[in-house]
């Protein structure tokens, strides 16, 4: 955050650039003077002339040199974004928010339930854990995609995460094709089918509103209770600072409350998530 004036954006340079489908885009940009974060947090990313956008920080802060953010083209902001090259200058505002329970979550056992795009947050926890694995219990990572051309991250997914120590990843897709040869099925009942125990474990999930809501009752049905059991609502966010209103729950403003909330927070709220 500029420390004189929270809605000026510092400026970061893209470092690099990789299409993780075909509308979805991995950047990476120098980390602005003084910018420091926590896995779950987000920020605004800007371009000149066109607007801002909430972005979750899909980098873990354990890598210092730089942050990363997953970018779905979805309006005239991200497609801006999308059109940027590498040595070219954004504007960041952040980081914003509050962020996963990291301590809480230390010495515990991790599951973490993705769906398309929702995997972005989840990578900077889940990358973050891995750089300190001795702190953290067995991982367990589920993910699924519309489509196996919609896998984000799918190297890392299928090859680099599973090598981790003590960690399981299980990927499924809504509609596979004559090459797949994975799980096709939704991810709330590839979870119960998988049913990983509740026993000393925190869950993270974050993805499609509608699958959040599923996820988060077959949760509740292997026997996870709902103050162990995280999700993150960032796409509710515009300004960041609770000024706009755009993304208040109740008596709750998500940019500033959130964006990462407990299972146990959300039955507290509205149902207007």
């Amino acid at each position: 955050m500029h420390k004189d004036n929270p809605y000026l954006p510092s400026l970061a340079t893209i470092q690099g650039i990789e299409d993780l489908t075909s509308d979805v885009r991995l950047l990476r940009v120098t980390l602005p003077a003084g910018f420091s974060y926590l896995p779950g947090q987000c920020a605004l990313l800007s371009i000149l002339g066109v607007g801002e956008s909430t972005i979750s920080i899909t980098s873990p802060p354990t890598q210092p040199e730089y942050m990363e953010f997953a970018i779905k083209r979805v309006g005239k902001v991200t497609e801006a974004i999308h059109e940027a090259e590498v040595g070219e200058q954004i504007g960041v505002r952040g980081p914003m928010g509050n962020h996963f329970p990291v301590e809480m979550m230390r010495g515990k056992n991790l599951l973490f339930v993705g769906g398309g795009i929702g995997l972005a947050p989840l990578r900077s926890m889940i990358k973050y854990a891995f750089d300190r694995r001795s702190e953290f219990g067995h991982i367990d990572v589920i993910y699924g995609a519309r489509s196996p051309q919609d896998i984000c991250f799918f190297k890392e997914l299928t090859e680099s995460w599973p090598q981790q120590p003590d960690t399981a990843v299980y990927l499924t897709v809504d509609r596979g094709d004559e090459a797949w040869s994975g799980h096709t099925g939704f991810v709330p009942a590839f979870l119960e089918e998988i049913a990983p125990s509740p026993q000393d474990c925190l869950a993270v999930t974050c993805g499609p509103p509608i699958m959040i809501k599923f996820v988060l009752q077959s949760l509740e049905k292997l026997g996870f209770s709902r103050d162990m059991i995280y999700t993150t609502l960032e796409m509710k966010m515009k300004c960041g600072l609770g000024k706009c209103g755009r993304c208040n729950i109740g008596d709750k403003y998500v940019c500033v409350d959130g964006p990462v909330f407990s299972f146990a927070e959300l039955g507290e709220l509205p149902n207007e998530f």
